[in-house]
C-alpha cells in the first residue's frame, strides 16, 4: 500500500475528508465547506492519492466509507477539533446561545431528567431549544452518526461493550460515553392482584400473563433473557413502546410488567399499584449518556452534557 508523506500533504484536503465522512454526502460537506461539488470531489481524488485508498464509495443517495476511510477518521477528527478549539476558541455563553438540540430518551428517563432540563433552561439559558424524540433502539449509534440527535440518553449495554472492545484493541472509538445513574428494575401489577401476596416465585411469575415495554417493538427483552439463562420464559400477550402506558395497563388488567423503580412515583399512579421484588437476579440498569466523539470538543455540547448530567442528579435525588 503507498505511504503517505505527511510532510506534503495538504492538509486542507482533511478538512475536507472529514466533512464528507459526517455527511456521507458530497453535497452536503461541500455546501457545509462554502466550496462547490466538483472541488469537494477533486480534494477527495488529491487525497486518495496521497493515501493510495478510495476513501468512500457512492452508495445510494451518499457515500459510504472503506474500512480505512473508518479507522483514520476519528483521529483526524479530534485533530481538527482540537485545532479548531486553539486557534479560534468559541466562546459559548448559556445566557445568549440560541442554540436548537435534539435529544433521544425513553419516557422513564425523560421523567428523571426532563423538569431539571427545564429548569436549567429557564434560569441559564432562556433562548436555547430542546427537541425530545423518542428513543427506539439499544443503538442511537448510527442517529447520532447521521446527526438525527445530538445526544442519546438510556440503557445501551451492548453498545458500550463494543466501544469498550474497540478501546482494549487499540482502536478508537466513534462515540463516547458517561454514566448518569444507576436503576433498578420491580415486578409490577395492580391492587389486589392475586400475586400481589405471598411469595412471588419464579414459577408463578413465569405462569402469569405479561407486557412487555420494547422500544423497537421486539417481543423479547433483558427479563427473557434473564429467565432463558434458567431454562424458563414468560408469556408475553402485549408489548408497548412506553413505561408510562405500561403503567396504566397494568392499573386496570391482570397483566405483569416490569418497569425501573424510580420512574413508578412519575406516572401518578402509584398507590393503585404493586411493587414486588423479581424473584431472580437481574443485572442493575446503567443509563448513560452517548454521543459522537467529533462532539466532545464543541462547548456548546459540552454545556449540553453538563447540564443532563445536572438535570438527571437532581430527578434522581428525589426517588
Amino acid at each position: 500500500m503507498k505511504q503517505a508523506n505527511f510532510r506534503t500533504l495538504d492538509l486542507n484536503l482533511l478538512r475536507v475528508f472529514d466533512q464528507v465522512m459526517a455527511e456521507r454526502n458530497l453535497t452536503r460537506a461541500a455546501r457545509n465547506l462554502s466550496m462547490t461539488q466538483p472541488a469537494v470531489s477533486n480534494a477527495l481524488n488529491r487525497l486518495r492519492d496521497a493515501l493510495g485508498d478510495r476513501l468512500v464509495l457512492r452508495s445510494g443517495y451518499g457515500v459510504e466509507p472503506t474500512p480505512k476511510a473508518l479507522a483514520l477518521w476519528p483521529a483526524i477528527s479530534d485533530a481538527l477539533r482540537q485545532l479548531e478549539t486553539s486557534i479560534a476558541p468559541r466562546d459559548f455563553v448559556a445566557a445568549e446561545a440560541t442554540n436548537a438540540f435534539t435529544l433521544a430518551m425513553a419516557d422513564a428517563t425523560a421523567a428523571e431528567v426532563v423538569p431539571g432540563l427545564v429548569e436549567i433552561l429557564e434560569r441559564d439559558a432562556p433562548g436555547i431549544s430542546i427537541r425530545m424524540v423518542p428513543l427506539t433502539t439499544r443503538d442511537p449509534r448510527r442517529l447520532l452518526e447521521e446527526g438525527a440527535v445530538d445526544l442519546a440518553v438510556g440503557f445501551f449495554p451492548a453498545v458500550l461493550a463494543d466501544l469498550t472492545a474497540q478501546e482494549q484493541s487499540g482502536a478508537m472509538a466513534l462515540f463516547e460515553h458517561e454514566r448518569l445513574y444507576d436503576g433498578q428494575y420491580v415486578c409490577v401489577m395492580r391492587k389486589g392482584h392475586k400475586l400481589s401476596r405471598g411469595a412471588l416465585t419464579v414459577e408463578r411469575f413465569c405462569e402469569a400473563r405479561h407486557m412487555l415495554v420494547s422500544f423497537s417493538g421486539r417481543p423479547y427483552g433483558f427479563i427473557d433473557e434473564a429467565l432463558a439463562s434458567l431454562g424458563r420464559q414468560r408469556r408475553v400477550v402485549l408489548t408497548v413502546n412506553q413505561f408510562f402506558t405500561a403503567g396504566l395497563v397494568v392499573e386496570n388488567s391482570d397483566l405483569l410488567t416490569v418497569l425501573p423503580r424510580h420512574f413508578i412515583g412519575s406516572t401518578g399512579r402509584e398507590d393503585h399499584l404493586v411493587q414486588r421484588e423479581l424473584p431472580f437476579e437481574v443485572p442493575p440498569v446503567h443509563v448513560d449518556t452517548l454521543w459522537h466523539r467529533q462532539q466532545t470538543q464543541r462547548p456548546e455540547h459540552a454545556w449540553l452534557r453538563q447540564a443532563v448530567a445536572a438535570a438527571a442528579r437532581k430527578g434522581f435525588a428525589h426517588v
